[in-house]
């Protein structure tokens, strides 16, 4: 694997193991709590986050099926904290095997999205799942603090 590539696994890697650290030891009951109406709950923002990692570095950026149903991803309930973990490291593994087929050269091809027909390039396309990681790693941080204030006051 090139050095830019096993860099990028890094730090997907990271965002990953501080989502571990941000769900670990809560129950299936926090991991699905939700603090307001149409906000998403832990699991779902953990089944997403791997989801769309899947799609954005393994159907676009390198060309391989990630069979992914996103819509099932926003009603995902029930999983305990090894779960979600679990579904962490398949996106690792998924994402390791997808840029280990990469090159530098692809980082400027174009590519077709499968789900909305736009065109993106796989530098884009590899950036965009980082910044989306991050920002639901924010999410679940903020999810875990709201959820133990809730759960001090009863």
């Amino acid at each position: 694997m090139h050095p830019f590539f096993a860099d990028y696994l890094e730090r997907l890697t990271t965002l990953h193991r501080d989502i571990e650290r941000a769900i670990s030891g809560l129950t299936p009951a926090a991991l699905d709590w939700t603090p307001a109406p149409d906000t998403n709950s832990i699991t779902v923002l953990v089944t997403h986050t791997a989801g769309a990692e899947r799609y954005w570095i393994g159907d676009l950026a390198a060309q391989m099926s990630s069979s992914r149903d996103r819509e099932a991803e926003f009603h995902t309930k029930g999983l305990n904290e090894a779960a979600l973990k679990q579904r962490l490291a398949q996106a690792d593994d998924f994402a390791r095997q997808a840029l280990d087929g990469l090159t530098l050269a692809d980082l400027d091809t174009e590519r077709r999205s499968p789900r909305n027909e736009r065109t993106f390039t796989v530098s884009w396309a590899l950036l965009h799942a980082l910044e989306h990681t991050a920002l639901h790693l924010g999410h679940i941080q903020l999810t875990r603090q709201l959820w133990e204030q809730e759960s001090e006051g009863e």
